[in-house]
């Protein structure tokens, strides 16, 4: 669809107004899209809307854009293991894993790359996946996070435009840094993200020797049914290890699967990895103390104490990578008592998402396969389906009906009072440049010049110099010593830097 439209556009310090003959973004019935940068929510803080129907078909058509591989996160490693409370955590949750000291819950740990293809060398630069499924006493719960405590983008209606622009051109099938920094050059909130990840972050030595975060807030409840926000934090018990760029090209040149080698050498030998455990809590009443939005997976919650709450140990490789690496479906949706979602943006689209990925890859009955099952009893009136291995007998397959089986009324999902108005509006307090300026200066010398020296990289291969000065400013607008080095390390225009951080 295209329509003229007048634009204004700063140039030379003037505002000049052009008559431009533009395409109009549609849905894929022809209708034109009215807000393609926030999804519908209900007020500020609150949940992200099922009739959105334009972020349910990005979500749904970009889950279904590759057949069998993983759209994301094709490149894993799989270990099996065991989670030890190592405290009694219920005054916070009644989520099994936590209900008492000692106890211990079966895992599975899945390692990743995000965006490389399945075969691709371990040592490219990407963020790593790092999703645990606990098998509880009260269903499967799914842990999918990362190695960093932040993401690129805080709204899922941005996630298949932001894979896309990261993934190989459709025309050369290249990965260009001028197509994902022109990207990013339009979403400031991803300074943070981008920074951890052109740091050594970007590369680590081992899946053993690096951090895991669940990223986003949660929920947990207790029994007296009071809410808490929750973020989750995995710390290695062997410290943290990260190949610096001279390092990545040795490995390269003779390993390309050097971390999934290291992790299975290392479990055979009885060198168990281990990582603690650690959660950091927030009432629902501070939520708008701070300058950012916590709800906002762009921010870390800096300077908030965090609790050791148990360790997990991997020490056992699977039997079989396609039965179980490759088939185990992790996904935020999959819940158990005490642990709900939060209101986060990113997140409420993942819970949709990622389960609706794996219908599509595993098919409809994919948890009745021996690495998705869970350790309890599954009873439901869900019947049919591609792959159906059950043994159901009964004549009925509805609710309510004449047998005695109810719903457990503590299981229900909390409640959550709302204010505002249904809306399509970027979240308050958007504060982009901030955090990543402080991880800026928490780095070394060396992490410094490292940092310069991977992110010049590409950012200095961006032939658009619009594109590539709109990114420098956003660094230049964390801290004007980053900025500045990696402006004169690309051969830019500080002075243009500059001017274009005024205005942001």
């Amino acid at each position: 669809m295209k329509k003229t439209r007048n634009v204004l556009i700063p140039a030379l310090g003037l505002a000049t107004i052009f008559s431009v003959s533009a395409e109009v973004l549609t849905k894929d019935n022809g209708a034109p899209v009215g807000d393609n940068q926030n999804s519908l929510t209900a007020g500020g803080n609150g949940s992200v809307l099922l009739e959105d129907v334009h972020l349910i078909q990005k979500l749904q058509r970009f889950a279904r854009e590759r057949i069998p591989e993983r759209v994301v996160h094709a490149r894993g490693t799989g270990a099996h293991g065991v989670f030890v409370a190592s405290t009694d955590y219920s005054d916070i949750t009644t989520a099994a894993p936590f209900e008492s000291k000692g106890k211990e819950t079966p895992v599975f740990v899945r390692f990743s790359s995000v965006i490389h293809p399945l075969g691709s060398p371990e040592t490219l630069r990407d963020p790593r996946g790092f999703a645990t499924k606990f098998y509880s006493d009260e269903g499967n719960w799914d842990l999918v996070g990362i190695n960093l405590p932040v993401f690129f983008i805080r709204d899922a209606i941005k996630f298949p435009d932001m894979v896309h622009s990261l993934k190989p051109s459709p025309v050369t099938n290249i990965q260009d840094p001028n197509r994902f920094f022109d990207f990013f050059s339009n979403e400031p909130g991803s300074t943070s993200m981008l920074t951890r990840v052109f740091s050594d972050n970007g590369t680590p030595a081992s899946y053993r020797e690096m951090d895991g975060f669940g990223v986003h807030a949660y929920k947990m409840i207790n029994d007296d049914g009071d809410v808490n926000y929750v973020k989750f934090h995995w710390k290695s018990q062997q410290g943290i290890n990260n190949l610096d760029a001279d390092q990545v090209k040795a490995v390269q040149s003779t390993d390309t699967q050097h971390m999934t080698r290291d992790l299975y050498d290392n479990i055979a030998q009885g060198n168990f990895p281990k990582w603690d455990l650690y959660i950091k809590t927030m009432a629902p009443s501070e939520l708008n103390n701070f300058a950012y939005n916590p709800l906002d997976a762009t921010k870390a919650w800096t300077n908030i104490k965090e609790t050791k709450v148990g360790t997990m140990t991997l020490n056992r490789i699977p039997d079989n990578f396609f039965q179980e690496t490759e088939q185990v479906a992790m996904a935020p949706a999959n819940l158990i008592p005490g642990i709900e979602p939060s209101e986060d943006r990113l997140l409420q689209g993942r819970i949709f998402s990622y389960a609706d990925t794996q219908l599509y890859r595993l098919g409809a009955n994919h948890q009745q396969l021996p690495i998705n099952r869970p350790k309890v009893t599954v009873f439901n009136y869900n019947q049919g389906g591609v792959g159906n291995v059950g043994n159901t007998k009964s004549d009925i397959n509805y609710q309510p009906n004449y047998e005695k089986v109810t719903e457990d009324k503590q299981a229900r999902h909390s409640e959550t009072p709302l204010t505002g108005h249904v809306q399509q509006k970027i979240i308050n307090k958007t504060l982009d440049f901030a955090q990543a300026g402080e991880v800026y200066r928490a780095f070394s010398e060396q992490e410094r010049s490292n940092l310069i020296r991977n992110l010049s990289g590409d950012l200095g291969a961006v032939t658009n110099k619009e594109t590539q000065h709109k990114m420098l400013s956003h660094f230049y607008k964390a801290d004007s010593e980053y900025g500045t080095r990696l402006t004169k390390a690309v051969n830019g225009d500080l002075e243009k830097v500059k001017a274009i951080a005024e205005t942001l």
